[in-house]
């Protein structure tokens, strides 16, 4: 049974990251079985692909379909009875065999592909010449066409209530752009073409043609449309579960696969932090320019053209964003957003189950931010760190006294 929330706007913001998006996955999955069903979903890249799955879909199959299609995505195109069945025994290894074995799945992706995703090109892309754009990609993903269209239902999206948004990048401008099902010439025309164009990462994958432009995966400008639902118009109370597959906090590395690795994580992170803080500051003054506004006569506010323009400005709406960030685990390295081994896939969608779960039992996260305060972030990770060193002032404390 859906739940209801205290909120006018209950959005699902996914970022990009390949074969991590399993965990975004488990998100869903316990926010579905806490009834907390999303009336936005915003994504790009992976994110994107998984936005299409759920908002295809009826909510009572969403996570049903979602399971169905990351085991069809994260299937070998070259099928080796002697390694899948390893798949099963792999989670008793040691770190060292785990490492070990995801870099042969990620080199397994990166030779034969992903059945019903990408395909290699073989060698026309290493020889240059004149490919096409369309061409110019070391995998072809025409295969991920057929698969959206098996698990998504695109009448469904742009008909329905839930509100659809994606982005990618105009390869000829390098403009961002957004495709929503709701706004603007994709209102209630999303195809699959759109989430295909937001997941085109190059040079990987080519650029897809939609209404006569190309465009490649969103991530290369910003890897999250967090910014798009917190800035959206009309302003509304709006709770915003931001999904991040990268973090960008992470060890110094030790080498230069690790530099590659803490390269890959900041260059992707989301910057969630540096969004919300702007956009903290920015409700903040918004609502002094409504308290401001509230002292001054009703004729000058009418009169004064200042004062329209600070009412146009002004708002008291509460913004509640919960964060929920992948935390790699110890075997994990430069290839973790290509090895789609299923046994990973099952790990990540684990994780993010886990993590919204543990995220949930603060229930009080779920209700309008406190009087006076307009946006509010909450990260249970954050929240646990601040709780144990609270816990160990307070022992160190007591040991003193004693």
């Amino acid at each position: 049974m859906k739940r209801k929330l205290p909120f006018e706007t209950v959005a699902l913001v996914l970022q990009g990251g390949g074969a991590l998006g399993s965990y975004q996955a488990g998100v869903f999955e316990g926010l579905a079985a806490a009834g907390i069903e999303p009336d936005w979903l915003a994504g790009i890249s992976i994110g994107a692909l998984n936005t299409a799955v759920i908002a295809g879909n009826a909510p009572e199959h969403r996570v049903e379909r979602l399971r169905s299609f990351w085991e069809t995505i994260c299937r070998p195109a070259a099928f080796m009875p002697p390694v899948e069945m390893m798949q099963s025994l792999v989670e008793h290894a040691t770190p060292q065999g785990r490492q070990a074995f995801a870099a042969f799945e990620a080199w397994r992706a990166i030779i034969e592909g992903q059945r019903d995703f990408f395909v290699p090109r073989g060698l026309a892309p290493w020889l240059g010449g004149h490919q096409g754009v369309t061409q110019a990609s070391f995998y072809d993903t025409s295969q991920l066409r057929s698969t959206l269209e098996r698990f998504v239902d695109f009448d469904r999206i742009n008909h329905g209530r839930m509100r659809v948004s994606v982005a990618a990048v105009n390869v000829r401008t390098g403009n961002f752009a957004y495709f929503d099902n709701t706004a603007g010439h994709t209102r209630k025309a999303l195809r699959a073409e759109h989430f295909m164009a937001s997941a085109a990462l190059p040079p990987g994958f080519p650029a897809v043609e939609v209404d006569g432009e190309y465009y490649w995966d969103g991530g290369l400008v910003s890897n999250t449309p967090l910014s798009m639902v917190l800035e959206a118009h009309p302003r509304r109370d709006t709770l915003t579960f931001q999904v991040d597959l990268w973090s960008a906090i992470g060890p110094l590395p030790q080498n230069v696969f690790d530099v590659q690795e803490r390269q890959k994580d900041i260059q992707y992170s989301s910057r969630t932090r540096a969004v919300t803080d702007g956009m903290a500051n920015a409700q903040h003054y918004r609502r002094l320019l409504r308290e401001v506004l509230a002292k001054v006569p009703a004729k000058a506010r009418e009169s004064n053209a200042w004062c329209r323009r600070a009412a146009e400005l002004a708002c008291g709406k509460q913004y509640s964003v919960i964060h929920l960030i992948y935390q790699d685990k110890e075997w994990e390295g430069l290839a973790k957003d290509y090895e789609f081994s299923p046994q990973s896939m099952h790990e990540h969608w684990a994780a993010g189950l886990q993590d919204i779960e543990r995220t949930l039992r603060h229930s009080s996260w779920l209700e309008l931010p406190p009087a006076g305060r307009e946006f509010v972030t909450h990260d249970y990770r954050r929240t646990e760190v601040k709780d144990s060193s609270a816990a160990g002032i307070s022992l160190r404390g007591s040991s003193g006294r004693r």
